[in-house]
């Protein structure tokens, strides 16, 4: 199971270039797609869900050359947008036998049983009969999951699930999509590190429409083993430290900042040593 995507690039009418040259190659798992918010993220996306067309490129999923056969690939995929609307004035479970109708499941049995299915798997089986502009931020992600699981797709892209949840929800989400990433594709786009630090075995970080850096998290964190030094410092000698080290991000801790410098040695005397994370590559990738 492999999604291929190779030097595929749009730019908008406006001029804005969403995507240069993107050359990816996905397999079996959750992958994350890191980046800021205008990076490109959500271009590529809908691009890969056949909902925009790109300038120049090609994607391919299991053999399926994607632009030419649209179609196929669509009795593939689920997606979970970014923006996920939906009808408030009726039921979970009349929504996902409607969904579920358009998306080719003819047989009245099957759809109900379906949906039974993903109800209890997204932890919404209780509540299915209310009318969803009663369910909270985190519900509601889960019923975008459960729309994008019908027809067992073997292409599953999510656009920013967690973004506004709260921490518990973040977790009942992290679990969920853990289960769903087992046995097919997962594409995960976040702006959100610990995303793709929690759920994803491979990465890649997007900015300005480009891919900037693939691989493992782990992998990718080990490689700055012994360069990455902590100190805390005060507010107005940020400047002075940017203009003397590679300061990859700055924080405020107790009521001081806490500077990240990137260096082979220690920087001077009061910096400590830190165990790199994939925070710490982000920041880094994104401000080469």
């Amino acid at each position: 199971m492999q999604l291929e995507i190779q030097n595929l690039s749009k730019t908008y009418p406006n001029g804005v270039k969403a995507l240069q040259e993107v050359d990816l190659n996905i397999g079996k798992g959750m992958f994350g797609l890191l980046g800021q918010n205008g990076a490109g993220k959500s271009t590529l996306m809908r691009t890969v869900a056949t909902l925009q067309d790109a300038d120049q490129g090609n994607v391919r999923f299991n053999g399926i050359d994607v632009f030419s056969h649209p179609q196929e690939l669509r009795k593939l995929v689920g997606y979970l947008p970014q923006n996920f609307g939906i009808y408030p004035n009726v039921t979970a479970e009349e929504l996902l036998l409607h969904i579920a109708d358009m998306k080719g499941i003819k047989h009245l049995v099957d759809r109900k049983s379906q949906v039974a299915g993903l109800l209890q798997q997204v932890n919404l089986y209780e509540v299915r009969k209310k009318k969803l502009d009663s369910y909270s931020g985190g519900m509601k992600q889960r019923f975008g999951i459960a729309q994008a699981l019908l027809g067992s797709p073997q292409l599953i892209i999510v656009d920013e699930p967690t973004a506004g949840l709260d921490p518990a929800e973040r977790n009942r989400f992290y679990n969920l999509l853990s289960e769903i990433g087992e046995n097919i594709v997962v594409i995960l786009s976040t702006h959100i590190v610990e995303d793709v630090s929690t759920l994803c075995n491979d990465m890649a970080i997007i900015g300005h429409g480009k891919v900037l850096l693939t691989g493992k998290p782990a992998q990718l964190a080990q490689a700055l083993q012994g360069k990455i030094w902590e100190k805390t410092i005060d507010k107005s000698e940020l400047e002075k430290y940017q203009k003397a080290f590679q300061v990859v991000s700055y924080r405020f801790h107790l009521g001081k900042m806490l500077i990240t410098v990137i260096q082979d040695s220690e920087p001077e005397e009061g910096f400590v040593i830190k165990k790199p994370n994939l925070e710490d590559v982000y920041f880094q990738t994104i401000a080469d």
